[in-house]
């Protein structure tokens, strides 16, 4: 029996958590409600804890405040997709709290969970229920009602996850979509499979299989919404000098007012900033070109702790090498998969093309990583996929440029959106322009079914071919030609007058020539193209504006 977490167990709960869910990501990846060869919710959550455990593999520390903040910097710089950027920011609530404590109580871990589930929440602008975010907010509320029962913290833990079990078999009840598809919520399985690994090693078994109960009842009604998300857009300017510390011992007369005109004062002679805490302890982040004058600001508060200064100015001279290059006023940075789709946008000039998209989402650190290597003041970022975005917005923490993040959904948007781009015009009125543009396109997808299931009104066997608008399934066959055509045909309009086919890397060019000429024949009012795309998975991606 456990009564307390110190730093050496913390760390091996860290480190099975990743490793359990690692063991388990394909279970979560087959959770995802659409049966395309993107469901990689399971990889891109396990992708980010290996970050994560990284980070606390390399601290040789056992303290709880600097495992605490290697957990947080790993999950932060490792977090891929919608899923594991969520996972994150659960980590960084966390974190806060335990980084405060030599051990950690059944009270601190309750505090814990509600500090996770309130940033998890606020990171988020339309939180939907039914999700990652309804399964650590019921473990969060079952521990703050529970937290005073005189019981042990491993009892008290598995009590835990079991409110969280709970309410992921709720979710099919609260999003419609997940019992459409017959599977409960997999950002909250992944969640619940991590916490499983923590348990694990508080009982002394660092090794355990999971059996999972994860399929429901089929909803034969038609849904057609998908969940998503919207997050904060968080900017950032590029200043010389990177300021971070934690404020600490803060001084009785300091109060939750004096903090937020704190955070106002640093607004107003940097950018990035970041004042998150509360009167026990408060972390600063900012970039300023007046360091002394943040500290002397935050020496009004408290004592100074961990206290780091950068010059981003020599980084960047590092980074660019010795030669003197005029820096650009923009750069384009695109995220895209296939070798004809990069050779696409590098014709239309776009600075840096990262390799990914469905089943390879980048992580924010790659995307940071990306954008630094463009010697340009403002980086407007195409994520063309969904599940990127969030990450992408991540990305503005850890870049040294600033980032303007287009959301594009797929790659038809990003292309109109950076034909669209005008390197004379203003930052605002591109980002006007790119967005409006994105909007003129409708895009489809035409791949294969993964697995077999009901959805859209389509009783579905693996392997079956099936098109795709922005929303729905809306074709399905055994003919990738007859399945195009169909999947055209539902998304023309009549104001339609361009047609545009990007095949993939299984689909020959006299293929994708016959279905272009079919479809010239059959709407002669537009003018219809195909281009080598490259993509893997997808037989075609088909553009209509």
């Amino acid at each position: 029996m456990q009564k307390k977490i110190n730093g050496a167990l913390f760390r091996k709960m860290i480190l099975n958590g990743a490793k359990l869910l690692d063991a388990n990501k394909e279970h979560v990846d087959s959770l995802n409600v659409f049966p395309v060869p993107d469901g990689d919710t399971g990889t891109n959550m396990s992708l980010t804890m290996f970050s994560a455990a990284k980070e606390v593999s390399a601290c040789s520390s056992n303290s709880m405040a600097d495992l605490c903040s290697a957990f947080a910097k790993g999950a932060l710089k490792g977090a891929r997709g919608n899923s594991g950027v969520i996972s994150s920011q659960i980590v960084k609530g966390i974190t806060d709290v335990f980084a405060r404590h030599d051990e950690i109580t059944v009270k601190i871990l309750a505090e814990g969970l509600n500090k996770g589930t309130q940033i998890a929440y606020k990171a988020v602008t339309k939180p939907k229920e039914g999700t990652i975010l309804s399964v650590v907010r019921a473990m969060s509320e079952y521990a703050d009602a529970n937290k005073n029962k005189r019981v042990d913290i491993d009892v008290f833990f598995s009590d835990v996850i079991k409110a969280g079990e709970e309410m992921l078999k709720r979710t099919p009840e609260m999003l419609p979509i997940l019992k459409q598809a017959g599977v409960v919520d997999a950002g909250g399985r992944g969640l619940l499979i991590i916490m499983e690994g923590w348990l694990a090693v508080l009982k002394g078994e660092e090794d355990v299989a999971l059996a999972f109960d994860d399929n429901v009842a089929v909803d034969e009604d038609k849904y057609s919404e998908k969940s998503h998300f919207d997050y904060n857009d968080l900017g950032e300017i590029t200043f010389a000098y990177c300021t971070e510390f934690f404020i600490i011992n803060l001084h009785k007369k300091t109060t939750e007012a004096d903090i937020d005109r704190f955070r106002e004062k640093l607004m107003a002679i940097g950018d990035c900033v970041l004042v998150i805490g509360d009167l026990n302890m408060v972390k600063v982040h900012v970039h300023s070109n007046q360091p002394g004058v943040v500290l002397t600001y935050a020496l009004e508060l408290g004592e100074l702790d961990r206290l780091k200064i950068e010059n981003m100015l020599e980084q960047n001279r590092q980074l660019i090498g010795t030669k003197k290059e005029e820096v650009k006023p923009y750069g384009l940075v695109t995220v895209c998969a296939g070798e004809g789709l990069s050779n696409i946008f590098k014709d239309l000039l776009v600075d840096n093309i990262i390799e990914g998209g469905q089943t390879m989402n980048p992580s924010a650190d790659d995307i940071a990583k990306a954008c630094d290597k463009i010697n340009a003041k403002d980086i407007f970022v195409f994520p063309n996929n969904k599940n990127i975005i969030l990450a992408a917005e991540q990305a503005k923490a850890l870049s040294k440029r600033k980032l303007h993040i287009i959301p594009t959904c797929n790659i038809p948007q990003g292309l109109s959106a950076v034909l669209a781009f005008n390197p004379e015009d203003t930052v605002s009125n591109n980002e006007t322009n790119m967005n409006e543009a994105m909007n003129y396109v409708r895009a489809g997808q035409v791949t294969y079914a993964v697995r077999s299931t009901q959805i859209d009104n389509f009783d579905l066997q693996e392997g079956d071919i099936i098109g795709i608008d922005s929303k729905n399934i809306v074709a399905k066959g055994d003919s990738v030609r007859k399945v195009t055509e169909a999947l055209v045909e539902s998304m023309m309009t009549d104001d339609t007058c361009n047609i545009t086919l990007y095949f993939g890397n299984n689909v020959t060019e006299e293929q994708a020539a016959k279905v272009a000429g079919e479809l010239a024949e059959k709407y002669t009012m537009c003018d219809v193209d195909y281009h080598f795309g490259g993509q893997p998975l997808y037989y075609y991606i088909v553009s209509l504006e």
